[in-house]
C-alpha cells in the first residue's frame, strides 16, 4: 500500500494511493486524522478488507508530506563509501573508512512536501546542498529487540531529501544546525509498504537530478551499514517508537563533491527519485 496526505477542495486528507487514485481514511469507515494516527493505533490489516470505490484522481489533489515529524530524524552520515570518499576531500581531511555507523539528529518542525518550494536561506548559508535519501518509517516500537523483530518494525518506506548547509555543518563543527534549518526536509510523496517489495530490505536505485543534470546515481544496496544493522545498533540501547523515522544516508554526488562546487541557487529544481517508491521535485526558493 502506499499512504499519502492530500490537499483536495480546501481539505487536507489522509489515506492511501492506488490506481492514481486517493482514498481516504473515511472512505474505509476509519477515523484516523493523521497519518501518524493512524501508525499509533493500528496497521494495514485493517484497510485489507476495505473495497476501493470513488477516490480522487491524484492529478486533481496537491500531495502533502505523507507523514508528521513526531521526533527529531535519525539520521546516518557517510553511509555509502563513495560519499563518504567525497566527504573527506571536501573537509580536506584524510579519507579512512570507518568501523561503526555516524548518527546524528536533524530537527524538523514540519517537512517539506513533495512538490513545494526548499528554503534558501541565502541570509546565513552560501552551501546549500541536496542529498537523497532511503527514508525508514517504523510501525512498531522497538527496544533491545532480535534482529526479526527489528526487520518486522519496518513499516514502510519513502524518499527524503535531507537539504544540509554545508557552510554552517563545517563551522560548527558538527551537523545539527547545518541540517535542521527551517523548509529543509523533504519527504514523500508517498510511504509505501514493506511488503510491496520483493525483500524486507529492497535494493532500489536512488538518484538526484538538479535542473535536469544527474548528480547522484547509485543503488541502496551499496550502503556501507545495512538498515536492519543500524535499527538492531539503535533499539539495543534506546527504544524507538513506531512513527519514529531513519534517513539512511545519500550515495556520492552532492554538490560539495564537485570542483567547483555545485550548491543550490535560487529557482534551482531539485529532483529526487528512489525506484519504486517515486520522485520529489522543489524549486529553490528565492531567499
Amino acid at each position: 500500500m502506499r499512504f499519502i496526505s492530500y490537499f483536495y477542495l480546501n481539505k487536507i486528507y489522509y489515506g492511501i494511493l492506488h490506481n492514481n487514485h486517493c482514498y481516504s481514511f473515511f472512505d474505509f469507515s476509519l477515523n484516523f486524522k493523521t497519518i501518524n494516527e493512524f501508525l499509533l493505533n493500528s496497521n494495514t490489516k485493517i484497510l485489507e478488507k476495505g473495497t476501493f470505490s470513488g477516490g480522487v484522481n491524484v492529478d486533481k489533489v496537491k500531495l502533502l508530506a505523507p507523514i508528521e515529524p513526531m521526533q527529531d530524524v535519525i539520521c546516518v552520515g557517510i553511509n555509502y563509501l563513495e560519499h563518504a570518499k567525497e566527504s573527506a576531500s571536501f573537509k580536506g581531511e584524510k579519507f579512512e573508512k570507518r568501523e561503526y555507523p555516524v548518527y546524528f539528529s536533524k530537527r524538523v518542525n514540519e517537512f517539506v512536501a513533495p512538490y513545494d518550494e526548499i528554503s534558501l536561506h541565502s541570509d546565513i548559508t552560501e552551501q546549500l546542498d541536496y542529498e537523497v535519501e532511503l527514508g525508514v518509517i517504523l510501525g512498531r516500537d522497538i527496544y533491545k529487540a532480535s534482529r526479526q523483530e527489528v526487520l518486522d518494525s519496518i513499516f514502510g518506506y519513502t524518499i527524503i531529501n535531507d537539504i544540509t548547509a554545508r557552510d554552517l555543518q563545517n563551522k560548527h563543527k558538527q551537523w545539527y544546525f547545518g541540517k535542521s534549518l527551517e523548509n529543509t526536509c523533504v519527504i514523500g510523496p508517498c510511504i509505501v509498504t514493506s511488503d510491496e517489495f520483493d525483500r524486507k530490505i529492497p535494493k532500489l536505485q536512488i538518484q538526484s537530478y538538479v535542473n535536469g543534470e544527474l548528480r547522484q546515481d547509485s543503488n541502496t544496496d551499496s550502503m556501507i551499514f545495512p538498515i536492519d544493522d543500524l535499527l538492531y545498533e539503535l533499539c539495543g540501547g534506546m527504544k524507538l517508537k513506531r512513527g519514529s523515522i531513519l534517513s539512511s544516508g545519500t550515495p556520492s554526488g552532492v554538490g560539495a563533491s564537485f570542483k567547483p562546487p555545485k550548491f543550490l541557487k535560487s529557482g534551482d529544481l531539485v529532483e529526487c527519485k528512489i525506484e519504486k517508491i517515486g520522485n520529489l521535485k522543489n524549486f529553490v526558493s528565492l531567499s
